[in-house]
């Protein structure tokens, strides 16, 4: 059976230089690599044209990446709850291409699926359509919309095996599906990493056909970006 486990995060990310355009899976704090972010960090890689989204906080997920100047763009659906990504918007320092965060997953799931462009009603008439295609049908206007072109995609599971066969917990199942093959390498970072043919494939979520490479992350910090509880009575 083919093997797509890799030793560490390391060789996992060979390959990362810097002008490349990387997809990153999660929602807000939920199901983020934070593996493989930190190696990012680490590896110093500049220019970086990141999809994700949104862009993390200041001080964990991509808001790392922005706070040493490696990401040079950022096409996301959301870009709040980070001061350090705002400042730099306005600045100019920073590209932002804000895109609707249902049509940010279908351009994932086209690139996945092998679908160059497609059209969607979201967007017609304001400033996501200018210089786009559009086109009636049915008496409803459509903007056409281009399927992502991505280096390397990153995503975190909560199980999967050395063929790449994934399974994600909760809502961490987000943008991580839809980014799987929908790049250049698949990279999977997981909680457990098990045998091939452990999983049962009634429960798997993405098959290793998506996967390139995978490795068992470690020290996961999961954190909460908005604590939410009820009053004490």
């Amino acid at each position: 059976m083919i093997r797509k486990t890799v030793e560490n995060v390391q060789e996992a990310l060979k390959g990362v230089k810097d002008g490349m355009t990387l997809m990153l899976g999660g929602f807000g704090l939920c199901g983020i690599p934070e593996n493989t972010i930190s190696e990012l960090v680490r590896l110093g890689v500049t220019d970086l044209c990141c999809i994700s989204n949104n862009a993390g906080v200041d001080d964990f997920g991509l808001g790392l990446l922005l706070q040493k100047k490696q990401i040079r763009k950022m096409i996301s659906s959301y870009v709040g709850e980070n001061d350090e990504f705002e400042r730099q918007m306005l600045s100019g320092e920073l590209e932002v291409e804000l895109t609707p965060q249902g049509t940010l997953a279908e351009k994932c799931r086209a690139a996945q699926a092998g679908f160059p462009a497609f059209y969607t009603p979201a967007g017609f008439g304001t400033e996501v359509a200018l210089g786009k295609e559009t086109r009636e049908f049915n008496g409803k206007m459509y903007v056409l919309e281009e399927a992502f072109k991505a280096d390397f995609s990153f995503v975190k599971a909560w199980k999967g095996d050395e063929a790449g066969n994934l399974i994600f917990k909760g809502t961490a199942r987000n943008f991580n599906p839809c980014m799987c093959g929908a790049a250049n390498i698949t990279v999977a970072e997981v909680e457990e990493l098990l045998p091939a043919g452990s999983l049962d494939p009634n429960d798997i979520h993405v098959p290793g056909i998506f996967v390139q490479r995978i490795f068992q992350g470690e020290k996961y910090e999961k954190r909460i970006e908005q604590r939410t509880v009820r009053p004490r009575n």
